[in-house]
Formats: C-alpha cells, structure tokens, sequence
C-alpha cells in the first residue's frame, strides 16, 4: 500500500486526541515506516537538509526530517513529546541529562530506516547522520514545535542558550551552504 501524506497526517491527528496521544501516534507512524521504500518514494528522495513540514497546529507538528551526509544537529530539547521514524538513511542519537547545571550523555539509540522511536517531553539529545549518503525521517511532536522555546547545548562547552524553530531552520540552511560550498581538503 503506497504512503498518503495526506492520510497519514489525519490519522496522526486523529490519534492525537487519544488519552495515550504519543503512543497512539507512534503505532501509526511505525506502520508507516515499516514500508520505508515506500514512504521514501511518495516524499521523495532528500537533495538537501530541510524540513519538509506536512502539518503544524498548537497541539501536533509533523515533518520529515532531511540529513545531509555527515549532518550534526546539536544537543537540544524539545519540551513536548516527540516521535522519530527513519524512512532512508541512519540517524545516531545521543542522549543526555540534566546534571545540576550542567548535562552528561547517558546513552545512545541507533536508527535504521524502518525504525521508531519515542522522546519523552525532557528528553534532551544530539542527533548525527554518519552516512555518506542522505538520511530522512518523521518528526512527529505534540505541540507546534516552531513556535516552542526551547534550549541547545554548545558542542564543546555544553552552555546552554535559548533555541526555537528558526535556530533549527538556521542549522538546516547552514548545512546546505556547507554542502554547495565545500571547505578545501
């Protein structure tokens, strides 16, 4: 059965109102993704990092996610429940936690295309595709992820400093500058 983007996204709507919202989603979209050539032949095969967004509302976000090869995405928290589900590609996860003022990573989570995973609403964690070639994904939140403040943590220092949507977007147009522009060897 070929992926509807259209249908897809009203059914993630509608189990969204379940009592158990993040795990009612997560069923929808791990069926979707368990046909992973599929979805990648309706959304398309990724030629840049982006975010393709299928639909934003106060009470859900859902896009698919583009990783360029060798794309890092800092350290960062989303406040709000989220769902990840790999339709090409591989995305390595780190996943950290509050130490006082600080953060420690505690553990990773390794993404095949076909695999889901579920972030609760404190989850904090990096996010690198490792591959030489593009890796894509489901984003699914519960809240308009564009619009909710949120923090990121420097590489190297691990300071914290306030992210939201267009701190993610900036990342995503840099990403794609670093790939038209190649820095000399």
């Amino acid at each position: 059965m070929r992926f509807d983007r259209d249908q897809f996204v009203a059914d993630c709507i509608s189990a969204s109102a379940d009592a158990e919202a993040q795990h009612a989603v997560r069923e929808i979209l791990a069926r979707a993704v368990a046909d992973h050539a599929g979805v990648l032949s309706a959304l398309g095969t990724p030629r840049e990092a982006g975010l393709d967004v299928l639909h934003r509302s106060p009470t859900l976000t859902i896009f698919a996610a583009k990783w360029s090869p060798h794309m890092n995405l800092v350290t960062h928290d989303h406040r709000m429940w989220a769902l990840i589900g790999i339709y090409a590609g591989r995305e390595d996860n780190i996943l950290w936690r509050r130490t006082g003022a600080t953060i420690e990573a505690y553990t990773a989570k390794v993404l095949f295309a076909g695999d889901t995973a579920a972030l609760a609403a404190d989850a904090i964690h990096s996010v690198t595709n490792p591959l030489e070639h593009f890796t894509a994904g489901i984003h699914v939140y519960g809240g308009d992820f564009f619009a909710t403040a949120r923090s990121q943590w420097s590489s190297e220092s691990l300071t914290e400093t306030p992210s939201d949507g267009a701190a993610i977007r900036a990342m995503f147009e840099r990403e794609n500058e670093r790939l038209r522009c190649p820095e000399p060897r």
